[in-house]
């Protein structure tokens, strides 16, 4: 079969591979759409970001490598003869981090705690490929009423819902967010769904801006044209929001915000708020933690989101409540685009693309 590997960073190939070998506790699938995160695209280059270290000691010591893939929709080919949750022809979406199943969390039935176990796409491989085996722990069936390009998209919708939920928020809470990408886009619309008062985004480009409006922003700053400290403490009666959600960090080589939106979050937020950090940045950054004492601010990270956060995306898509199709702004056709949707996924800005760029693998 074809699958996509990397022989190095930049070098991605359309290989003939093997068949995957349904293992114990896997279903075996055919890709039918996948996207590449910003953080898999950055990635790809060789930037530094989340898991760089991990994906730069496999390329020296195993290429060539499938890797990435985690957010998909697929189609079940086979389940295994024995009791499962799906049969041939359910489409399915995946969490991305699994339960290792061996640790003292996952011994006492606390496996979504778990940090010790492989990540799909990472460790395992993802779904840049004509067929792949998952893990059944992983997968969620997807309901009717999602497409196809909309259930690739719900991997990412889960890990806003946790980072929605980690920030505890009471009703009628102001709620900033920097950067209106998939994330933040999807912050945005829970934030909303969760009791948000006040919804404020920042993003730099127009497009971003006008699709967070549609989506329910009540003021959509575009901050090459304004102060957006200054105008977020106008808008909040001068205290700063009560809750912020940096989804706008990471390298700027990719057209992200560097560390310059953490720093705008710090000012833009109340004493006493929190502030959560959905971004990755590859590297240390300096912070005043004075300051957050003297603020009382907190600074919170994102849990890892659960297969309950997977199933409850399904309800909130298949119900309406949470609207991707206006995200999803490039399409493409057959696995050969896979370097394509990399490309535009890596520079959304100069695309004009807001959801990472999308591959319908046959075409």
């Amino acid at each position: 079969m074809k699958a996509w590997r990397f022989h190095a960073f930049g070098d991605l190939r359309l290989d003939d591979v093997p068949e995957p070998v349904r293992g114990p506790g896997q279903v075996l699938v055919e890709p039918i759409c996948v996207q590449p995160s910003v953080t898999e695209a950055q990635l790809a280059q060789g930037i530094r970001t989340l898991a760089y270290d991990r994906v730069k000691r496999r390329l020296e010591t195993e290429p060539p490598v499938q890797l990435f893939g985690h957010e998909f929709c697929a189609r079940v080919l086979d389940a295994g003869p024995g009791p499962s949750r799906f049969k041939p022809g359910d489409r399915v979406a995946a969490r991305a981090k699994l339960p290792c199943g061996k640790c003292p969390l996952c011994l006492s039935e606390q496996g979504n705690l778990c940090r010790a176990g492989p990540v799909v796409g990472f460790d395992l491989p993802g779904c840049f490929a004509e067929r792949a085996c998952i893990p059944e722990i992983a997968l969620v069936k997807v309901d009717d009423r999602i497409s196809d390009s909309e259930a690739a998209c719900l991997q990412s919708l889960s890990d806003s819902v946790a980072a929605v939920e980690t920030a505890e928020l009471r009703i009628a809470n102001s709620v900033v967010i920097f950067g209106q990408g998939s994330m933040g886009l999807e912050c945005l619309q829970i934030a909303r769904l969760s009791g948000a008062g006040l919804l404020i985004t920042v993003d730099v480009r127009d497009e971003a801006c006008n699709v967070s409006r549609e989506l329910g922003a009540d003021h959509a700053l575009n901050a090459r044209e304004c102060d957006v400290v200054a105008t977020i403490r106008e808008l909040t009666g001068g205290n700063g929001a009560d809750v912020v959600f940096e989804c706008a960090g990471g390298s700027p080589k990719q057209g992200l915000a560097g560390h310059t939106t953490v720093m705008q979050a710090v000012e833009a937020v109340r004493s006493g708020g929190k502030i959560i950090g959905v971004s990755w940045f590859g590297g240390p950054m300096e912070l005043n933690i004075d300051l957050f004492r003297e603020r009382s601010l907190r600074y919170l990270f994102p849990d890892v989101s659960t297969i309950g956060h997977l199933e409850h995306t399904v309800r909130l898509v298949a119900s309406g409540r949470v609207r991707l199709k206006p995200t999803i702004t490039h399409i493409l056709q057959g696995i050969e685009s896979v370097p394509i949707a990399f490309e535009i996924t890596a520079n959304k800005g100069k695309y004009q693309a807001i959801n990472p760029a999308q591959v319908m693998m046959r075409g």
